[in-house]
């Protein structure tokens, strides 16, 4: 970076040295030949960041694929996470069924699977869609 710094700085040193050789007249043309290549440096480092979040996007949906997991995010967790979500689950619907059918009969315990089941399938899912684009659109390392 600092190399760039430097040619930079040569570059409107020569701008600067021509336009007093030249005179007032060449100003509009040095002054435009100068910010073309300040521009073209601009792209240039644009372009080798857009690169390099590309390379790093690519680089982690490989590594989610090596290690088995979906690219999108989805089903993330190890067997052993989801294993003890599902046993603390099934744990937890005996007393909730026990509430559910106690007070509200068939009804009350229908709900009460109904809600079992939903959480299991949004935790199987990845998470609930707002927990999900929260964890998408946070901002990774720029490093």
């Amino acid at each position: 970076m600092m190399a760039r710094d430097t040619d930079l700085k040569k570059d409107l040193d020569a701008t600067l040295q021509t336009r007093k050789e030249l005179g007032p007249e060449y100003e509009q043309e040095l002054l435009d030949s100068f910010l073309e290549r300040v521009e073209e440096r601009i792209e240039q480092k644009l372009d080798a960041t857009a690169e390099k979040q590309v390379r790093r996007h690519l680089a982690e949906r490989r590594m989610a694929a090596a290690r088995g997991r979906p690219a999108d995010g989805l089903g993330t967790g190890t067997f052993g996470e989801r294993f003890g979500f599902a046993a603390v689950s099934l744990v937890l619907a005996v007393p909730l069924s026990a509430i559910g059918a106690v007070n509200a009969g068939l009804p009350g315990l229908l709900v009460s699977w109904a809600g079992i089941v939903g959480v299991n399938v949004a935790q199987a899912a990845g998470g609930l869609p707002w927990t999900r684009r929260a964890r998408e659109d946070r901002p990774d390392d720029w490093s």
